[in-house]
């Protein structure tokens, strides 16, 4: 199925009713659903629309903010357990019954956590620059907080947040994504408020916690997990995945060189094309 650029980018706004309040959301392309978790900060604009078109060829790919988040209305949550929970009530209204679950830096934390609860649900995880679950030997660099806490980051900020600075490859890149992020100029989503980051360290708390014991239920189970990951990732250094690699039979990781936090808006059609074949060829 051909997706153009122009319809990730001017998908419509949609919002369905929920348990949790009134969920926005946008969905591009037919075929098996793709669920999209966003990073922290993230919203239905902060997306490369050209990753999503590219996954649109395969996937109806769902993108949406959480609950108390942008456009969402309801309660931003403060675990990735409870977040969870909304996103299962969220995948029922629409009349899905098994989905592929992805997710981006704070989202992947949250894909795992679901996975763990609703396995019945997934077919398959994808995690892109994010962290297992549980507690993990390498900590984020100050420098990804200097920028990620500001109330409003430039491109500069985005270099040192999603891309490798030090790699003219890269900030070519970043140049490119920047330019597609800008090109909605309609219909545009709310950012997160600075009042809103507490929520979201707190869920991380959670997921490192590990209060309900989903490590166990995710990297014992069969579902199968990508995971893809920049080789200087500021924030969840890719280090922390090389012990389960060695482990978990149903996962597979790919590390970019000179790629920072955001992989797939650096390499927006070979991250979804990996994913197209790890999902193809994996169950």
């Amino acid at each position: 199925m051909s997706i153009s650029l122009k319809a990730a980018i001017t998908a419509p706004n949609l919002f369905i009713a929920t348990a949790s309040g009134k969920i926005a959301y946008r969905t591009i392309g037919k075929g098996k659903p793709l669920l999209l978790c966003n990073r922290f900060r993230g919203t239905l604009d902060t997306w490369d629309p050209k990753f999503l078109a590219h996954l649109a060829k395969r996937f109806q790919v769902i993108t949406f903010d959480y609950p108390g988040i942008g456009l969402s209305e309801g309660k931003h949550q403060v675990t990735t357990e409870l977040l969870s929970k909304d996103i299962q009530l969220f995948i029922d209204v629409l009349g899905l019954h098994k989905v592929i679950i992805g997710g981006w830096s704070y989202g992947g934390l949250v894909v795992q956590s679901f996975a763990a609860m609703y396995p019945k649900l997934v077919s398959h995880v994808i995690i892109i620059g994010s962290n297992p679950l549980g507690e993990n030997p390498v900590a984020p660099e100050q420098i990804f907080f200097d920028s990620a806490l500001k109330p409003v980051y430039d491109f500069n900020d985005e270099l040192i947040l999603f891309f490798e600075p030090l790699s003219k490859e890269s900030i070519a890149m970043a140049k490119k994504s920047h330019e597609r992020l800008a090109l909605r100029k309609s219909d545009l989503d709310l950012p997160v408020k600075p009042e809103q980051f507490e929520n979201y360290f707190q869920g991380g708390v959670s997921f490192r916690e590990d209060k309900f014991n989903a490590k166990e239920k995710l990297y014992q189970s069969s579902i199968p997990i990508l995971v893809l990951m920049g080789d200087h990732d500021p924030s969840f250094a890719v280090e922390n995945w090389f012990p389960l690699v060695k482990n978990v039979k149903a996962m597979q990781l790919i590390i970019f060189s000179k790629a920072g936090h955001g992989p797939q808006h650096q390499h927006p059609k070979l991250c979804a094309d990996y994913i197209k074949k790890f999902t193809s060829n994996t169950k």
